[in-house]
C-alpha cells in the first residue's frame, strides 16, 4: 500500500464515516445483533457504541493498523470484548459455523472481491445466523447510475479503492443469503451518486450448502 492509502485514507474515513448523520443508520443496522459477532471492515470502531446488549463479543476484521490505532479508545471503552483477528474479509481465518451474527458498514465498496467476502461471511456464520449491513452502491435510478460510472475512477483513487457501482442487494443474495429486510434509499444532505444506500438484514440458510 502507498503512503496515501495506508496513512491518509484511514483518517479520512474516520472523519467522513464518523459524521453525526451516520449515527442513526449505525444504530439501526446494529439492532438485532446477538451473540458472537464478526465485523468486517471494523475501521476505527465507529459501531462499537451501537452494539446492543445481546452481543457478547466482537471479532474485528480490519487490515489497517492506522485504523485499529484510531479505534483504541472506543475498543477500551466497550462493555464487551472486542478483538482484532483477521486482516482480509476475502479469506477469513475462522472455522465454519463460528459466529451468530455478522456486520458490515460501508465496507463492501472497498473490498476488491466482494462476492468472495460474502461467501466467506456465509461460511463462518452459523446456519440461521444474521448478516446486518449498510452500504453505498449502485443507485436505483439510471441517471444517477450514469454519474456513478463516470465518477467511479476518481472515487477509487481518492477513497482507497471505493467503488460506487456495486449492486449490494444482488451481491448478497447471489452469495446464498436469504434477504429478510432491505431498504434502498438516498441519504439526505449528500450527493445522490455518493449516498445511494442499501440497509438491511439477510440470513444464512439453515440448510446452507457451502
Amino acid at each position: 500500500m502507498g503512503f496515501y492509502s495506508d496513512r491518509v485514507v484511514p483518517r479520512l474515513v474516520n472523519l467522513t464515516c464518523g459524521a453525526k448523520v451516520a449515527e442513526p443508520l449505525r444504530r439501526r443496522v446494529c439492532q438485532g445483533l446477538q451473540g458472537e459477532v464478526v465485523e468486517i471492515g471494523f475501521g476505527s470502531g465507529l459501531n462499537v457504541h451501537h452494539y446492543p446488549e445481546t452481543v457478547t463479543a466482537v471479532t474485528a476484521v480490519e487490515p489497517s493498523d492506522v485504523a485499529w490505532r484510531l479505534a483504541e479508545d472506543r475498543v477500551m471503552a466497550a462493555q464487551l470484548p472486542v478483538r482484532r483477528s483477521g486482516l482480509d474479509g476475502q479469506a477469513l481465518p475462522f472455522d465454519d459455523d463460528t459466529f451468530d451474527s455478522a456486520l458490515s458498514t460501508w465496507t463492501l465498496c472497498t473490498i476488491p472481491d466482494a462476492p468472495a467476502a460474502l461467501r466467506e461471511l456465509r461460511r463462518v456464520l452459523k446456519p440461521g445466523g444474521s448478516f446486518h449491513f449498510v452500504e453505498h452502491g449502485l443507485a436505483p435510478d439510471e441517471p444517477v447510475r450514469r454519474w456513478q460510472h463516470r465518477l467511479e475512477p476518481m472515487q477509487r483513487r481518492l477513497a482507497g479503492g471505493c467503488h460506487l457501482t456495486k449492486p449490494i442487494a444482488d451481491l448478497i443474495t447471489d452469495a446464498g443469503f436469504t434477504m429478510t429486510e432491505v431498504d434502498i434509499f438516498y441519504q439526505k444532505g449528500a450527493p445522490k451518486f455518493l449516498a445511494a444506500f442499501t440497509l438491511g438484514q439477510a440470513v444464512s440458510p439453515a440448510d446452507s450448502d457451502q
